[in-house]
Parts: structure tokens; C-alpha cells; sequence
């Protein structure tokens, strides 16, 4: 086990954790890339072409998320990724998130363990109680049960990934007595990821559960998670777990340009218009040109620059949190056209991924 330390105030490893960085990509299905008269059906075109173009560029993983609302297509994701796993043939295809707090968990098992067979073994899920909250009064459930849903859910899922027979009672679902549940993944052990914000309780839960983590850092600055990432390895180490099993991912905004000054000419419009939108929902002020400058300097959270810049920032962020096993760019909620998204992928994959895999 490795040896640790309290420094300023918080657990801390005594030295950073080595590995090799997995890099992917997370969408939420965006219906407009920069343009509104884009069709559903068109867009949805396009991601695939996207996932394709991924895969074929050396990526890990591609993740979809789940929103229920207008602007995106991604309410299914296991159906986004099945459809994209029989045109794909080595990238992991995972949820960004799932929304377990109102998903059946026998459901979200079955549809996963079926793109794991339509993929033959790529599938993951990446679970979370989800920060938008329109899911809840479509599906009938209450904020109020906000994280208990989700404690039980997830307890349910689990323990369906590891038994084939199931007895089980709950509060929020018809009991399970000695039922199989089926199809069972290629797999032996489906992975499940946890997806979290910035609420302590949810780091020591994965850690207790020996769970990876999937931290969502959207705003601000990436190294303030790093108690929170050390309160994951203090519990999960605390609980038993080896440290190589407590894997951190890091999903942010992101996007690759040819320099960082085009970078920044193509990101800054659409990001600026998207996120003061999600602003006014969510009660944030608007976005400003300061503010977007600070969260592109070295220690902000934004992953925007030209290839080098994108590279160090990537490294650095991973020393900042003690070790990242995998990255996740979000990038399209920021009004980038198909043909940017593309171009975007083909420099990750040809100057990002092997400059990162020189540095491991």
C-alpha cells in the first residue's frame, strides 16, 4: 500500500501515480452543431460518423450522456451505442452518465449487457444521480429522494453485475426473489464507473465501494478536487482495495485547434452562448472573456489550445490530482460544426494521444 501523508490540510499520497492516460470523448448528442437547422436525423448521423472517426483514430472510449430535454438526442444512450458498436472495432463505448436515481437498475443492466454483446465486450456504464434534474418528474420520482434513489439503485445494480440470481428489497422497487436476470455481459465483471460532482460523501462512496471515478470538473480550477480525489484513495485504501483498483477519470470541456490562438477562435463563441444559457437555468452568471481567460491558463479547467498546450494541461491536471487513468473532452455543447469536431478528433489522435503516451 502506498504510503501517505496529511499535507496542507488533506490526505495526500507521497508521490503521484503513474499510468498510462486513457483518452475519450463524452457527448451529449447535441441536436444543433452549429447550425439550427440541422434534423434530428442528420445529427444523429454525424455523431456516429463521429464515434467511427474516433475509433479510428486510437481513442479509448466514447461516452453519451442522458438528458431529457429538446437540444439533445441522448435521452437512450445504450441505443446510441449499440448502433455505433456495430460500426466500430476497438473503442470502449460507455453512458456519461447514466441517471440511475430515476433508471431501473434490472433495465439499465440489460441494455448494457447487450451492447456488451453487440460490441463484443466493449460496453461500460458510467453512473451518477445527475446534475440536470428534468428526469425526475418525467419518470415520476422526487428531488427530496434525490440520493437516497440513487444509494439504492446503485447497491441493486451491483449486486445484479456480480449474481446472476438476484434476491433483493428496497424501498423504491418490487422486491427480487432468486430471479435471473439476463442476457449476462462477454465480460465476466461489467464495468461501472461512478460520476461525480463535487459532494464529498459521493468521493467515499465510490472509495468504500472500490468503484472507479469519473469526476465532472466544469469550472473553476482542476487542482481543487484534489482533497476530494485523495478522500476517494484514503477510503477505498481504508476499505480494503489495492490502489492500482481505484482509478480516477477526469470529464471536462475541451477542444484541439490547429494553435491555441484558432482554438480559442473557434471555442469561445459557441461556449460563451451555451453555457450562459445552462447560466440562466441553473442560476450562474453569464460567461465572460475574463472568466473563459482564466479557465484556459495552466491551472483552469478548460482543455482548449493547440496540441502542445492541450498535452502539458492534460499532464499537468494529472499531477495536480495525484494520477488521472482517463480523460474525457467534452466538446459539444460549444456550437462546433461536424467538420470542426472531426478536424478536432484527427489532432488528438495524431498529436495528443502518442505525445501523451511518450510522457507514461
Amino acid at each position: 500500500m502506498t504510503s501517505c501523508m496529511l499535507s496542507r490540510g488533506y490526505f495526500c499520497c507521497s508521490s503521484t501515480r503513474k499510468s498510462i492516460m486513457e483518452i475519450g470523448i463524452d457527448s451529449f448528442a447535441s441536436a444543433m452543431y452549429g447550425s439550427s437547422d440541422l434534423g434530428s436525423e442528420d445529427a444523429m448521423e454525424q455523431l456516429l460518423d463521429r464515434i467511427v472517426a474516433a475509433d479510428e483514430a486510437g481513442f479509448d472510449f466514447f461516452g453519451i450522456g442522458e438528458h431529457h430535454k429538446k437540444e439533445f438526442l441522448d435521452s437512450v444512450p445504450a441505443i446510441i451505442l449499440a448502433a455505433s458498436a456495430t460500426r466500430t472495432k476497438k473503442i470502449r463505448l460507455t453512458s456519461a452518465v447514466t441517471v440511475l436515481s430515476t433508471s431501473d437498475p434490472v433495465r439499465v443492466f440489460q441494455q448494457f449487457a447487450t451492447l456488451d454483446i453487440i460490441s463484443k465486450g466493449r460496453a461500460e456504464i458510467v453512473v451518477g444521480r445527475g446534475s440536470a434534474t428534468e428526469a425526475f418528474p418525467l419518470f415520476g420520482y422526487k428531488l427530496n429522494d434525490y440520493d437516497a434513489l440513487f444509494k439504492e439503485k446503485l447497491k441493486l445494480l451491483l449486486q445484479i453485475r456480480d449474481e446472476e440470481f438476484v434476491t433483493w428489497s428496497g424501498k423504491y422497487r418490487q422486491e427480487l426473489k432468486n430471479q435471473p436476470i439476463y442476457p449476462r455481459p462477454l465480460q465476466e465483471k461489467l464495468p461501472v464507473w461512478l460520476g461525480v460532482g463535487g459532494t464529498p460523501q459521493s468521493f467515499v462512496r465510490a472509495g468504500m465501494l472500490g468503484l472507479p471515478l469519473m469526476v465532472a470538473v466544469i469550472g473553476g480550477e482542476t487542482e481543487r478536487f484534489r482533497p476530494l480525489v485523495d478522500l476517494y484513495r484514503k477510503s477505498g485504501e481504508e476499505a480494503g482495495f489495492k490502489p492500482e483498483e481505484l482509478k480516477v477519470g477526469l470529464h471536462s470541456p475541451g477542444y484541439v485547434g490547429e494553435t491555441d490562438q484558432s482554438a480559442i477562435a473557434d471555442y469561445y463563441p459557441g461556449y460563451k452562448e451555451s453555457w450562459t444559457k445552462i447560466g440562466r437555468d441553473r442560476g450562474w452568471p453569464p460567461v465572460t472573456k475574463n472568466q473563459f481567460d482564466d479557465m484556459i491558463s495552466p491551472q483552469g479547467v478548460l482543455v482548449v489550445g493547440g496540441p502542445e498546450t492541450v498535452v502539458e494541461k492534460l499532464l499537468r491536471h494529472s499531477e495536480a490530482l495525484g494520477g488521472v487513468d482517463r480523460f474525457a473532452f467534452q466538446m459539444d455543447i460549444a456550437g462546433l460544426t461536424h467538420q470542426q469536431l472531426i478536424r478536432t478528433i484527427e489532432l488528438i489522435g495524431t498529436k495528443v494521444i502518442p505525445k501523451l503516451r511518450q510522457n507514461n
